[in-house]
């Protein structure tokens, strides 16, 4: 759904505070109750609810987590090094930028018909076709294809003839799009303005949409990421790493400064640190020798 559900938005509110350690034991019977008194819902009631209701809860007691969103803080609490940029022939960079490339689009479009299918429906969809494990796309198996739910046929085996569009493939060529237009050392309103000018909102989800709604309201960043944006910490900005990977070979504390510019356009806290993680492993792993030593290595700038 394109406009976002007033209801839905205070519901996954009160889900988001509960996890970042706010005593929300009364949350959900005042929503109730005020669903039941008031025939209608609308955005008016979400601001009434994230103005006044949400404002000075209590922390539960026990939860001591520090998860700053300040980028000198989460340098000071990480294990970040300083990297020499290292000796990579362009013969061989070329390889690994290729690969990933086309590794990032073949692994989106294997998951793309099946996103959000649990393992035990995955397995019972390829008995369906005969098939004990999965060793390439999905199968199209017809009409029964329909019956299990799949989506985007167009991904399936023997139909797939090129990368259908997906927000996964879109962010690695909008922030090329950020990179050439402003530089690596872009701000999150950079990264804001390339959105409004080349993504339409039908297109974006979760906390890049509310960052979106926010933008068009006239926010800036931090604000985009923290006005009604009960997503704030969900795993979107990851899908957005990439290519600050990709420019960085062998440099992950580069690629997590990238990552973190663009994470806090839409995220707090760990929205952030997901982006700055995944784009430090990419960056180690043009250098790294096994793919443990990748994630340690992205570990240190978390």
């Amino acid at each position: 759904m394109i406009f976002e559900d007033p209801r839905i938005l205070v519901k996954d509110e009160i889900q988001q505070l509960a996890e970042e350690g706010y005593d929300v034991s009364e949350l959900r019977e005042t929503l109730n109750r005020y669903l039941i008194m008031n025939r209608g819902f609308d955005i008016d009631d979400a601001r009434y609810f994230f103005y006044e209701v949400f404002k000075n809860l209590p922390k539960k007691d026990g939860y001591h987590y520090h998860e700053p969103s300040e980028w000198d803080e989460i340098v000071a609490e990480s294990s970040f090094a300083i990297h020499e940029k290292p000796e990579i022939t362009q013969e061989e960079l070329f390889d690994r930028l290729y690969g990933a490339l086309l590794g990032r689009a073949a692994g989106c479009m294997l998951g793309k018909p099946v996103e959000g299918w649990t393992r035990e429906k995955i397995l019972e969809y390829l008995a369906e076709a005969g098939e004990e494990r999965l060793e390439y796309y999905f199968p199209d198996i017809g009409a029964k294809a329909s019956e299990f739910g799949i989506r985007f046929r167009e991904a399936l085996r023997g139909n797939l003839n090129r990368a259908i569009r997906d927000d996964d493939l879109d962010y690695p060529i909008i922030n090329l799009k950020v990179l050439e237009q402003y530089g690596s050392n872009f701000t999150p309103e950079n990264v804001g303005h390339v959105w409004l000018e080349n993504l339409p909102f039908g297109q974006v989800y979760t906390a890049e949409r509310a960052a979106y709604r926010n933008l068009v309201m006239g926010l800036r960043p931090p604000l985009t990421a923290t006005h009604m944006n009960p997503y704030r910490e969900f795993i979107g900005a990851q899908i957005r790493a990439d290519i600050f990977g990709w420019i960085s070979p062998g440099i992950p504390e580069r690629a997590a400064k990238m990552a973190y510019n663009d994470a806090a356009l839409s995220h707090v806290k760990n929205g952030i640190y997901g982006e700055m993680f995944v784009a430090a492993m990419l960056s180690a792993a043009f250098v790294c020798r096994t793919p443990k030593d990748v994630v340690l290595e992205g570990l240190r700038y978390v």
